[in-house]
């Protein structure tokens, strides 16, 4: 009997860290000590593997089994070791041959299964980015690890199947007699504007709007929108993401590994190529919207809307720690969640929509003759919006109730369809402009670059500069004003924003704290 080693992946967030896990058989009597930080679920693991080896055939040695996880300093949580430790257990006990650079991925059930896991993805990727292209995975899963360029999967439904691919002895192996289990297929996902999404036709009137989700769509900016009930404020969030394009090749691997850590109604079998739309209830916590958990913090709705939407209906119902979490990745694009098991890192570039009534009861619309709140309700349910976070959006908008003309139809409006063409064609343009300095969209573009590159002509800012002389904006306010306005030339088809454009953008911004 010699030394077993195998390798496995731990993730921490989205990074995957190479885990080599040596086994060693002992001289004394029976035992199964595993080394190495393992938490709690991770100690879970020798039963698991132990019933497993016996209902596939090979029991384990009766003998000191010592499994040790390197690096010792690297915590090591989750069923994903399980069937790396119990390889190469097999192997020191010489029932397989060493299976070389091969990375397991693959948690065992009792009856000798091999059972699907969260994060696939990102520790396929971490394993091929390592130098182990081949990894194996359960059949459940080889769709999800098959995404990743350049890797080598091999897929199994038991263990003893496994077992007699790695050169077991067949003879007491109980090989299952049924029909193979069903592996998921990969799947193309469906293209942009597809029937399926809720399309912009639908929205009744409201075409200043309309005209704000096209602009935000275009220029991957950030929108409130304020007005009674009915309006269609959650209409024109839930139709933002159909007027999006589908994601490049990049973009589609980071948010399919976001969703991979998150996944548990359904084993992934494609990139997703459609911006994801998250919309948690006002009652969701900090964690469930930054991301958190116990031990290392799991993903959170922020994250799992990367490159697409984050709509927060009723948003001053949330809780004011809540909203305020999201002042960081607004701006940074990134979550770097800090607990004691460990750091997280996980991507958050999304677009926020924020929709709110003007007041606790709804009716402050129009000449508000309605409304039953007294000035102090209205600044309270105000007030969990706090002004750094305003600050932070692009696009404000106050919408009006709709008329008789608009609930009539009287005006065939333009479908997803025809408004996302025009969004393509604007991010086209900025993709050329923004190229040379590392950026896809105007809403990514730098406060320094608006002052030296993309710097204006003081014709195209006289009212820019007005307001901001008046202290209606901050610096923040001003180059935010900017990027929209860049978003509009972009989709007038001008080379730069004149000053129509500069003082729509302004006057978009400005049309909630106004009222």
């Amino acid at each position: 009997m010699g030394l077993g080693r195998t390798f496995s992946v731990a993730l921490v967030g989205l990074s995957g860290h190479m885990v080599e896990v040596e086994a060693d058989i002992g001289q004394t009597l029976p035992a199964f000590v595993l080394l190495g930080l393992p938490d709690a679920s991770l100690n879970e693991a020798k039963d698991r593997i132990k019933a497993a080896a016996k209902n596939a055939g090979i029991p384990l040695s009766r003998r000191k089994i010592t499994v040790n996880l390197i690096p010792a300093s690297l915590p090591k949580k989750g069923s994903g070791f399980d069937l790396a430790i119990l390889m190469s257990a097999l192997q020191a006990a010489g029932d397989v041959r060493p299976s070389g650079g091969t990375v397991f991925l693959s948690e065992l059930g009792l009856d000798g299964r091999l059972r699907p896991i969260r994060g696939v993805l990102p520790a396929v990727m971490a394993a091929v980015d390592d130098g182990h292209p081949e990894v194996v995975v359960a059949a459940a899963n080889r769709a999800e690890a098959e995404l990743v360029p350049g890797v080598k999967v091999r897929s199994y439904g038991t263990l003893a199947e496994l077992l007699l691919a790695y050169g077991a002895d067949p003879v007491p192996l109980l090989l299952p007699t049924g029909g193979a289990e069903e592996t998921p297929t990969r799947r193309e996902s469906p293209p942009a504007g597809d029937c399926r999404e809720p399309d912009m036709a639908d929205i009744a009137g409201q075409h200043e709007a309309r005209t704000a989700m096209e602009v935000a769509a275009a220029g991957g900016h950030h929108v409130m929108l304020v007005g009674p009930p009915g309006a269609g404020k959650t209409m024109l969030a839930e139709r933002l993401p159909g007027l999006l394009p589908d994601l490049p090749d990049h973009h589609a691997m980071e948010v399919t590994a976001v969703h991979s850590l998150s996944n548990t109604a359904a084993h992934l079998t494609q990139l997703l190529r459609r911006p994801p739309f998250e919309n948690p209830h006002h009652t969701a916590t900090t964690a469930s919207i930054i991301g958190g958990g116990s031990g290392v913090p799991r993903p959170g709705a922020a994250s799992r809307a990367h490159r697409g939407v984050l709509f927060l209906d009723e948003a001053p119902e949330y809780d004011r720690a809540v909203l305020d979490a999201l002042r960081q990745p607004l701006e940074s694009g990134n979550l770097v969640l800090h607990r004691a098991a460990g750091t997280a890192a996980y991507p958050a570039r999304f677009q926020l929509v924020l929709a709110a009534n003007p007041c606790p009861c709804g009716m402050a619309s129009g000449k508000g003759l309605e409304c039953s709140c007294t000035p102090m309700q209205r600044r309270r349910y105000f007030g969990k919006l706090s002004k750094p976070l305003i600050d932070r959006i692009d696009l404000q908008l106050r919408l009006n109730r709709l008329s008789l003309a608009d609930m009539a139809g009287a005006a065939v409006q333009e479908a997803s369809r025809t408004v996302a063409a025009r969004v393509r064609a604007a991010r086209t343009a900025q993709r050329e402009r923004l190229g040379r300095w590392g950026h896809e969209l105007n809403s990514e573009v730098s406060a320094e670059l608006l002052k030296t590159e993309l710097r204006l002509s003081h014709t195209a800012t006289v009212d820019l500069d007005k307001a901001m002389e008046r202290d209606v904006l901050t610096g923040r306010g001003y180059a935010r004003v900017l990027r929209v306005a860049w978003t509009m030339a972009d989709l007038a088809g001008l080379a730069v924003p004149d000053r129509d454009c500069v003082s729509t953008a302004l006057a978009f911004r400005q049309q909630v704290g106004a009222a």
